[in-house]
């Protein structure tokens, strides 16, 4: 059963699966869009809401916790000046996940993850 299961394991270990996220949501971060799998894509929107929530904070320990998911200070100084500003009205729901054609090569369900704004 799926009962109490807090997040998808996107079979993959722990460190993996936290670095796999990571990326992704960095390319959103400096893209405004990605696309990858409809699981990854989820679960990273998750994160991406997290990050946001923190970014509008503007304090220190915010930008230490997202720096700590971000490992990128660019990307961190990014995501406080220019990402969460966009969202200062918004109290959540930052993100979107749309349905994309099956991939060629494998047939694997494909989404793109991007910014509501």
């Amino acid at each position: 059963m799926w009962h109490r299961k807090k997040f998808r394991k996107l079979n993959r270990a722990p460190a993996h699966r936290k670095a796999l996220l990571a990326n992704i949501v960095k390319e959103l971060i400096e893209h405004g869009k990605v696309d990858t799998t409809v699981a990854r894509a989820k679960e990273s929107a998750r994160l991406a809401e997290r990050l946001i929530t923190w970014a509008k904070r503007n304090d220190l320990h915010a930008r230490r916790l997202a720096f700590s998911v971000l490992q990128d200070p660019d990307l961190t100084e990014k995501l406080f000046t220019e990402v969460a500003p966009k969202f200062a009205g918004r109290a959540g729901g930052y993100t979107r996940v749309l349905k994309l054609p099956p991939r060629q090569g494998d047939g694997a369900d494909l989404a793109r993850l991007m910014w509501v704004s």
